[in-house]
């Protein structure tokens, strides 16, 4: 069974830069496409970026794009979203969450596994 750890949240300051990273455990992340959603208070979950099995492909919400990178390390069996030039709206409990598919998707329901989140404020 495939357990999802995030970490790497915290406090930033409007224009400041964090990494997430989120680790896979009992089985190797290579077997799922690996999407990173988040959610704010009141809001429904959001989904901002993916990466295919290989890490080949990579998708973004325009409201992220330019900003955010999404990548993956085979031998640490983990994917990282480094998140630059962070606005207060940027803030949210950030999940990952892994899919059998062989699609990267924003839509929560199609993901099978999911970590338990990982707090990010952006404030001054």
């Amino acid at each position: 069974q495939l357990q999802l750890v995030e970490s790497g949240g915290g406090l930033v300051q409007p224009g400041g830069s964090l990494r997430l990273s989120c680790v896979g455990s009992g089985v190797t992340l290579d077997y799922y496409y690996i999407g990173w959603f988040r959610q704010a208070p009141g809001k429904e979950r959001e989904g901002i970026s993916c990466i295919s099995r290989g890490g080949g492909e990579t998708t973004y919400a325009d409201s992220v794009k330019g900003r955010f990178t999404i990548s993956r390390d085979k031998a640490k069996n983990t994917v990282y979203l480094q998140m630059n030039n962070l606005p207060p709206e940027d803030t949210a409990v950030y999940y990952c969450a892994a899919s059998t598919r062989w699609y990267c998707s924003f839509v929560p329901h199609e993901y099978d596994f999911w970590g338990q989140g990982t707090q990010v404020t952006v404030s001054s």
